[in-house]
């Protein structure tokens, strides 16, 4: 089976011959930290993931069709203060941010554009036009008979945006939850913008004929205790939008629909799913101790996981990454499943360790079959 068979073979409970090899990510820091613990210098972001022998990304698998369906055109990237370690720097999403140089997971934003009803008139909704030229690759042409091809060996999917994570990050969470109880009206007015933008972007890809594998959308609206807005104000505002959305994705065939959020999601996922987004990734654990097997046993096959394992098991011995490997092993042979960690992948886990990791999982759920090891594991030694 080449990677596309074996996906869609996964997704919709169809035999297959093993579990791809994947994983969401990496921090940019971490091959940084590896060079040190025997990576190649010559190993980089760049090239990692082949390195190490992945079969595809799962970072990015939204990017596959080249559409961008956020702001067009971008405001400009800026650095406007240096603060040795820190920097102020306006992003292209318009805040201005306080930012390590190094090791910046998360910068502090520090100024939001986006306010009150006249920035977003002036500055946001302006930008969201689905038909501005900029949001459609340059090889548009060239690249619809791949969309079209049955055939095809790589994993196409569409974007499919976030009607709430965009406005949080461009007006920050606690004014995007004021504006929830004193500006209702204009919210809405926001949610529908960005619907309108991600349903005229889909209606004009779907167009072509395209044969996807699936949609990928973000929202990152929970934390470690739950959600950032109240299931109520889901139901009202964002339910019916998702639904537009999802509508247009399942009258073309596409049936897969992920979500990128990271958090404690237990509130909003059965919600999710009864809008026909039915794919949960990258399914962080966290400190809450989400379960893949508990969101089986409540949603059954209906809902499909992408992610689960805990990263912060590969800080620890090579016993509990080995563990937790075979712990998951009934779950992937289920389907519907494609463990890999269940975020980016940290600085601070050894690099052994992760070349353990991938071991084990290859092992056990590649099932030992068709994995030509990469250099890294074809060197490794378990000691």
């Amino acid at each position: 089976m080449n990677h596309r068979q074996r996906f869609n073979a996964i997704m919709n409970y169809r035999p297959v011959d093993r579990c791809p090899s994947t994983d969401f990510g990496f921090w940019d820091e971490t091959p940084v930290f590896w060079h040190e613990q025997g990576l190649p210098h010559e190993i980089g972001m760049d090239n990692l993931r082949d390195y190490l022998g992945m079969d595809f990304s799962m970072t990015g698998i939204d990017e596959t069709t080249g559409i961008i369906n956020k702001l067009d055109p971008l405001f400009e990237e800026l650095v406007i203060e240096d603060r040795g370690e820190h920097e102020v720097v306006q992003q292209p999403d318009g805040v201005q941010v306080l930012r390590r140089k190094f090791m910046s997971s998360i910068p502090h934003p520090m100024r939001h554009l986006l306010t009150d009803r006249e920035s977003w008139r002036k500055h946001y909704k302006p930008r969201l036009d689905p038909a501005t030229t900029g949001r459609y690759p340059p090889d548009w042409d060239a690249r619809i008979p791949n969309w079209r091809d049955p055939l095809r060996p790589n994993i196409v999917f569409l974007r499919g945006g976030g009607l709430y994570g965009y406005l949080r990050d461009w007006m920050g969470m606690e004014n995007l939850s004021l504006v929830l109880y004193d500006d209702p009206a204009w919210f809405e007015e926001m949610v529908d913008t960005l619907a309108d933008l991600f349903v005229g972007m889909l209606e004009h890809v779907l167009s072509t004929g395209g044969i996807f594998d699936g949609c990928h959308m973000w929202e990152d609206m929970c934390y470690n205790a739950g959600p950032l807005i109240s299931p109520a104000h889901f139901r009202k505002y964002l339910m019916p939008r998702y639904r537009r959305i999802t509508d247009v994705l399942h009258k073309h065939g596409v049936n897969i629909v992920s979500l990128d959020c990271d958090g404690k999601i237990e509130k909003l996922a059965p919600l999710w799913l009864d809008v026909g987004i039915n794919v949960m990734f990258p399914f962080e654990i966290g400190t809450w101790k989400t379960d893949p097997y508990d969101y089986r046993k409540r949603f059954g096959k209906d809902m499909r996981i992408i992610g689960g394992f805990d990263k912060n098991i590969l800080r620890s011995s090579k016993a509990a990454i080995a563990a937790e490997v075979q712990r998951l092993a009934p779950l992937v042979e289920q389907g519907g499943f494609i463990p890999h960690c269940d975020h980016l992948v940290p600085p601070d886990v050894p690099y052994k360790n992760y070349l353990y990791y991938l071991q084990q999982a290859r092992e056990v759920w590649g099932c030992g079959i068709d994995q030509t090891p990469a250099p890294a594991l074809a060197d490794y030694r378990d000691e």
